[in-house]
């Protein structure tokens, strides 16, 4: 009697540790199940989020192609302004502070002959003239005695002549809309004295080949007493570079223009 009941509790215990074991090992396997469930759940997310390389290299081309032809059409309207063709709703006025800076004249690397590259090079471009044409026509539009200008934000304009210098303070006098004989146009931006000063100008009148604010990288000056009669002058157009560029600088960024 005590033999069967031990057995009975030995054939309970033994049971017991069978369904336990064989729940643990069906809990195991669901949650290995789950686990590769939700595995391959968020692979198959991450695949979907994750755009393909064939669509990103697209997108970068395309993007590159716009930003190349916006470019490419800033150039072209930059280059036809330079030449001289232009709407009048583009221009806009501009401050002394665009040709802040201190300024040479180019005229004494004509007399030297270094700017002699450049009129070989026009000669070589367009054939209906010669280098020599060339020069004679630069050696009017170059002439000058003021072979230094220094301007000032503020409106402080110095000028450098035969060893002497003069200033004068300038403001804004608004700018002018020219056409010239070959049908480009230009324009004049303005500036009167503020005060009579000895020697100064009454007028300067600036013309870069900009209509819009920008800092100039040289310019051509005209100056006087007399405002209408300088929009006439066409014919003697002193040009003025950065003081720190020497001659063969400047020769070399004329033929780039």
């Amino acid at each position: 009697m005590r033999m069967s009941f031990a057995k009975g509790v030995s054939a309970l215990a033994i049971s017991s540790i069978l369904a336990v074991g064989c729940q643990t090992s069906d809990s195991s396997e669901e949650g290995s199940a789950d686990n590769e469930a939700n595995s391959s759940l968020e692979k198959s997310t991450e695949e979907k989020e994750q755009p393909s390389e064939s669509n990103t290299q697209e997108e970068e081309e395309h993007g590159h192609d716009h930003e190349h032809d916006h470019s490419h059409a800033e150039d072209e309207e930059a280059q036809q302004i330079y030449e001289g063709y232009f709407e009048d709703s583009q221009v806009e006025d501009r401050s002394l502070s665009d040709w802040e800076g201190d300024w040479q004249s180019v005229y004494p690397y004509l007399q030297d002959g270094t700017l002699d590259e450049v009129f070989a090079y026009k000669a070589e471009q367009d054939e209906e003239m010669t280098e020599e044409e060339y020069k004679e026509y630069y050696e009017e539009g170059y002439e000058t005695e003021v072979d230094r200008i220094v301007m000032e934000e503020e409106g402080t304009v110095t000028f450098f002549e035969d060893g002497e210098e003069y200033s004068g303070e300038y403001t804004y006098d608004g700018y002018e809309i020219l056409t010239y004989e070959a049908g480009n146009r230009g324009v004049r931006y303005i500036f009167q004295l503020e005060e009579e000063a000895d020697q100064a100008p009454e007028y300067i009148q600036f013309s870069d080949h900009s209509i819009y604010p920008t800092e100039a990288d040289h310019y051509h000056l005209y100056w006087g007493d007399d405002r209408e009669a300088l929009l006439d002058e066409v014919t003697n157009w002193p040009t003025y570079y950065p003081s720190e560029m020497d001659g063969h600088e400047i020769a070399h960024e004329m033929m780039a223009h």
